[in-house]
């Protein structure tokens, strides 16, 4: 099958859902009922703290953390009539204070230590259009390339009488009919209604609205025309799928089907064995070179390997092709582990440059079909790419796994042989201190073993050197970097 597979695997406390291009995963969505996200949620907030030198408020909106709110992001003045445009170059200060109520959407998810990422300016989505109910103005997504049909989209959505607020037309409307447009549209500004309703009579700190669960935004957000159908394990969630399909994007129905089959729905497509890899520093290449993705709080790196790729003519010719291969590979992995904010590539060194900005245009190519806005820019001096990929939810990585309670998450430990030297710098101090009949130290098994053998004449040295014997014993609880020396 040549098109685009979406498979959902449900269980009472996840949801997962693979895209998967030509047999070849491609991205992954993880939900957890526990700790659903909250991009698109709109809540009635009050500024808790005005900071004037970061121009940003903090704004509690019943989280455990307050969320974030720039000026940039503030879209009205004076109350929650809509303003039209934003506050350029007005300080914080003058556009919210504290105790204020706002309106507010969240844009990003808490990461890490952050907080949620807030703007005034609400967006409602549907199936075609997006309502930006705060501003006046009728946009086309830039993937329709058909300059007519843009034009026909266009005027479809400015003759709707009593139109209200701002329209987005989304990709997933080229071709469809006045009648379903304005379905859409009058469903969004029902929902708007709604909404600011409730924010009229609700207090401080409420959630207004929910954004869909993840089974239905998929549907919504990502089956087009080169989608030939939809896997769901669950016959409950395909029933409620096909109900949500029928109301809202009919001409999806029929590609979407239960899947019954005993053998895991990921295992038999592969999907598991890739989301592993996918929380793998090096990623192989088929030429035999490799890649290195390292994912930090500041920014992510790539580094690109040679391996064992040699070529058949010369250098250049293998550096040449490595680097294409990895912008490819480097594309899709970004949107499988979801890697956000700055990434910088060290591709192999290329002399001639031609091959440069062929490398350069196969990785925007790559990253056209991903769905998250990217910007590339050229090779510095020193040969790096840096880009851009916006970052609205966690990373796989940061989903799926947690700082490794040995290393704390730096990704190693003391060695052996560095535990070792530091236990003898401790039984000199305390000896030095106190008058104990001997000492007794406990370690690691890893850190045991090496003071028995390799470093066992440096601790025969240390007892005649103290004049005190050394018993040691291990303790399977202590990590390589544990250790506790006690006088006996």
């Amino acid at each position: 099958m040549s098109g685009e597979e979406i498979l959902i695997n449900v269980t009472p406390q996840e949801t997962r859902v693979a895209v998967v291009e030509s047999g070849i995963l491609q991205e992954v969505f993880v939900e957890r009922v526990a700790k659903r996200g909250l991009v698109g949620n709109i809540y009635k907030g009050r500024v808790s703290r005005v900071l004037p030198g970061m121009q940003a408020a903090f704004v509690d909106i019943g989280l455990d953390r307050a969320a974030f709110l720039h000026a940039s992001d503030i879209q009205f003045s004076g109350g929650e009539e809509p303003a039209g445009e934003c506050h350029q170059g007005v300080g914080i200060s003058s556009l919210c204070c504290e105790g204020q109520e706002l309106l507010v959407q969240v844009v990003k998810d808490p990461l890490g230590s952050k907080g949620a990422r807030l703007t005034t300016n609400i967006s409602l989505p549907s199936r075609y259009l997006v309502l930006i109910p705060k501003v006046e103005c009728v946009g086309v997504s830039q993937r329709i390339a058909s300059e007519a049909e843009r034009m026909r989209l266009r005027d479809l959505v400015q003759q709707v009488p009593d139109r209200k607020g701002g329209i987005i037309v989304r990709t997933a409307a080229e071709g469809v009919s006045d009648v379903a447009l304005h379905r859409d549209l009058e469903f969004l500004q029902r929902l708007w209604v709604s909404i600011f309703d409730r924010a009229c009579t609700e207090s401080a700190s409420t959630i207004l609205y929910e954004d869909l669960p993840l089974t239905m935004r998929c549907l919504r957000d990502l089956v087009g025309e080169t989608v030939d159908r939809v896997l769901i394990d669950s016959r409950e969630t395909h029933q409620r799928v096909c109900h949500f399909s029928e109301q809202l994007v009919p001409e999806i129905v029929g590609r979407i089907e239960h899947y019954t089959g005993e053998y895991p729905l990921f295992d038999l497509h592969g999907v598991e064995g890739e989301i592993r890899k996918a929380l793998e520093r090096k990623v192989p290449l088929k030429s035999g070179g490799h890649l290195i993705i390292d994912q930090t709080e500041a920014m992510t790196t790539v580094d690109v390997n040679t391996g064992a790729f040699v070529g058949h003519r010369n250098f250049e010719e293998t550096i040449f092709k490595t680097n294409l291969e990895a912008a490819a590979t480097i594309a899709r992995q970004l949107r499988l582990r979801n890697l956000g904010g700055i990434i910088i590539i060290d591709f192999i060194d290329m002399i001639e440059e031609d091959h440069k900005r062929q490398v350069l245009r196969a990785l925007e190519k790559a990253m056209e079909r991903d769905h998250a806005k990217s910007y590339i820019g050229g090779v510095s001096p020193l040969g790096l790419v840096e880009m851009t990929r916006k970052r609205t939810r966690e990373s796989l990585a940061h989903i799926l796994c947690e700082p490794c309670s040995h290393c704390h998450g730096r990704g190693f430990v003391k060695a052996t042989e560095t535990m070792v030297y530091e236990i003898f710098r401790e039984v000199i101090r305390e000896a030095r201190q106190f008058e104990p009949d001997q000492f007794l130290v406990l370690a690691s098994r890893e850190v045991v073993d090496r003071l028995l053998e390799e470093e066992s004449s440096g601790l025969a040295a240390l007892i005649d050197f103290i004049g005190k014997p050394i018993k040691l014993q291990v303790d399977t609880v202590y990590t390589q970097e544990q250790f506790d020396v006690v006088l006996m």
